[in-house]
């Protein structure tokens, strides 16, 4: 007879499957349409770099099973094979207070997972991104980088487990409601925290010195009304070569933030399109939009998580002898991971849209939707993303659209105006 447990198990598996089935769809496409150019790359990418795409997709795809296949072998084993019991078992012996026994109890969780993908995070930083031309960082700055967030995540996931463990502590019956808010008013303060104290830890960032681009992201941000305390430059050639821009920070702190080695390879149109779609971004609220829907979430989750935590039942499943709100906790994770994974698509879903809403912001700010178009071109180029993407696959994962997708889209929005 099957017991709940069983049952968890296979429900897991299945998961795991289905997302190597996904995987397997990706890879079969790939290899169907892998070799022809796809319409809106005619004339602007060639067989070699086409070849070198599908070559860094397959290859990155391959390692990204071998790692999810130990990754879940070894969450398997704690779960179903004793280990947590054991564990859990342990750091009840050692007689600390709540507090403390649960910083040990994460912390050395955290660091078990971190340390054993040490070799999977050496492997493709400096075989799979080197051997495609990404990889610049020297072995002495991989070991700096790791030892800083390392640091920088002891001392801030120690602070919020302690400041959870105490606000559980004081308020046994509410503590679910303090938990959500103070997690609430603690991402907010990173958010203005994160650009000036953690993100120069391990970037050099300085204001962009091109005259005709100054003048156009002024010109852009007058236009859309939106405050931008800086735009800056980011050293990320010392790291990889591949390109990007992204908007930090909240508020009065927010900028923007471009690649070193996307204003190398873009043209001053280019990358002001780029800009526009980010502060497309912000004028249309996407991201004060995916704020309150996280939050919304987080709190549902935190309070099903509280009345899940009543009684011993997460305790009795996976057969753990000492009674901890630690292990209640971690097996409501992994059971979360099973029940989110068929929610992937609808979140990708709700990215996707205002992707497209920062597109069509784009094209319509600037007025110049080839630059749009030719940006989207050369950062496929220059990531070597994936041209061939299965539907069912972007569907399920991307949070983006498909760049050829992004392409029609862009020129059907200019035959209409």
């Amino acid at each position: 007879m099957k017991t709940p447990t069983t049952y968890i198990l296979l429900a897991y598996i299945i998961v795991a499957l289905a997302g190597y089935w996904l995987e397997y769809l990706k890879l079969s496409y790939l290899k169907k349409y892998g070799t022809v150019v796809p319409p809106e790359f005619s004339g602007s990418i060639d067989q070699k770099i086409l070849a070198g795409s599908s070559s860094y997709t397959i290859e990155s795809t391959m390692f990204g099973i071998f790692s999810s296949v130990f990754n879940n072998i070894l969450l398997i084993l704690f779960f179903f094979a004793g280990i947590l019991n054991v564990y859990n078992t342990w750091i009840a012996s050692l007689n600390r207070n709540f507090i403390v026994s649960g910083i040990v109890f994460f912390m050395l969780l955290v660091y078990a997972d971190t340390f054993l993908t040490i070799p999977f995070s050496i492997y493709k930083t400096f075989k799979i991104e080197k051997k495609f031309g990404f990889n610049t960082m020297t072995a002495k700055l991989w070991i700096t980088d790791f030892i800083k967030s390392i640091l920088i995540s002891t001392v801030l996931l120690s602070l919020i487990i302690a400041a959870g463990l105490w606000l559980i502590e004081k308020s046994p019956e509410h503590w679910w409601l303090w938990v959500w808010l103070f997690f609430l008013l603690f991402s907010i303060f990173m958010m203005y925290i994160s650009p000036y104290v953690i993100e120069p830890l391990f970037n050099k960032f300085h204001p962009v010195e091109d005259e005709n681009l100054k003048a156009g992201i002024q010109e852009l941000t007058q236009k859309v009304g939106v405050r931008i305390s800086k735009v800056l430059k980011m050293d990320a050639s010392k790291r990889t070569k591949h390109t990007n821009a992204y908007f930090t920070g909240i508020g009065r702190v927010k900028r923007v933030v471009l690649f070193d080695t996307l204003l190398n390879s873009m043209d001053t149109a280019e990358i002001l399109v780029v800009l526009a779609h980010e502060l497309g971004h912000w004028k249309k609220k996407h991201v004060l939009k995916q704020l309150v829907l996280m939050e919304v979430i987080s709190l549902g989750v935190l309070y099903v998580s509280f009345r899940s935590m009543q009684g011993n039942l997460l305790l009795d499943l996976f057969g753990i002898a000492t009674n901890s709100l630690f292990a209640k906790i971690v097996i409501l994770a992994f059971l979360g991971t099973i029940v989110s994974f068929p929610f992937t698509p609808a979140f990708n879903l709700f990215s996707r849209r205002h992707e497209r809403e920062a597109d069509t912001f784009a094209c319509e700010l600037t007025g110049n939707p080839d630059s749009m178009i030719s940006a989207l071109v050369k950062l496929s180029k220059d990531n070597l993303s994936n041209l061939h993407p299965h539907p069912v696959y972007s569907a399920f994962y991307y949070s983006h659209p498909p760049v050829t997708e992004r392409i029609k889209h862009i020129r059907m929005w200019n035959k209409k105006v």
